[in-house]
């Protein structure tokens, strides 16, 4: 039988210095990993040197870095949004200095999400602000690149969030569809960037929505040799599908 390797599991085996003691190692790792929420040798090594797991602000400020420098490099617009969050959650002097401290462990580092994000999996409302100003530190110089919206994807799945879900939290987003409403509303256009009715069967409204992301997806862009302006342009399709399908799905009243 093929054990998974796990990080603990690779330590044990070595410690047990046999085959035997290997096997054993995989099945003790997978469930000390599981239990100490290990994803990562990054995540491995701050458990060994005593360093809390990551939660709370902590946790979302660790986020708003990763995602400014994602880019890769962190501008003002992105400090300032970092600065907005602190206001909007009224932190004080001690607090403010604990979250500059995660958003600079952000900045350098993204190993070891996957677990603490993973805890966040049924508790919708906090996982929902997380999502949200996630959004807002994406969008903070104005655009978003494909990185920052794949990375703000990943982590909703990660909290139990469906793509559609996730993307229907991007306030920027549904405040750009919202807005030509004389022109029949934001479900009106929604119909129409996917090529649906009212009445079109939800089956045939998921194969429509598939097909789309399929299409306009960045990645498979690039790697057809489109340009970086096309890529952009199809990462903002991308997300504007993703939000269409979101209000389409609550309207209808289908998963």
């Amino acid at each position: 039988m093929f054990w998974p390797i796990t990080l603990l599991g690779v330590l044990i085996g070595w410690l047990l210095a046999s085959i035997p003691g290997a096997l054993l190692g995989g099945l003790l790792g997978q469930v000390l990993d599981r239990r100490l929420g290990l994803d990562s040798w990054a995540s491995l090594r701050e458990r060994l040197a005593g360093k809390p797991a990551l939660q709370g602000s902590e946790l979302l400020f660790f986020l708003l870095g990763r995602l400014a420098k994602s880019g890769g490099r962190v501008s003002p617009a992105h400090i300032q949004a970092a600065r907005a969050e602190m206001q909007r959650q009224g932190f004080d002097g001690p607090a403010q200095r604990a979250a500059i401290e995660a958003f600079n462990r952000g900045k350098a580092s993204g190993d070891g999400l996957r677990a603490p994000l993973q805890r966040l999996r049924g508790r919708r409302e906090e996982s929902r602000r997380i999502l949200q100003a996630c959004w807002s530190m994406a969008r903070a110089e104005g655009r978003m690149g494909s990185r920052e919206h794949e990375l703000v994807l990943l982590w909703g799945k990660w909290m139990g969030w469906e793509a559609a879900e996730v993307a229907a939290l991007d306030l920027g987003a549904t405040r750009r569809q919202e807005a030509p409403a004389g022109r029949g509303g934001a479900y009106e256009q929604a119909l129409q960037l996917l090529g649906v009715r009212r009445d079109t069967d939800p089956q045939l409204i998921k194969r429509a929505y598939r097909r789309l992301l399929s299409k306009h997806h960045p990645d498979k862009q690039a790697g057809a040799g489109a340009s970086a302006a096309q890529v952009r342009e199809a990462t903002e399709r991308t997300r504007e599908l993703h939000s269409a399908y979101a209000l389409i799905r609550e309207r209808r009243g289908f998963r």
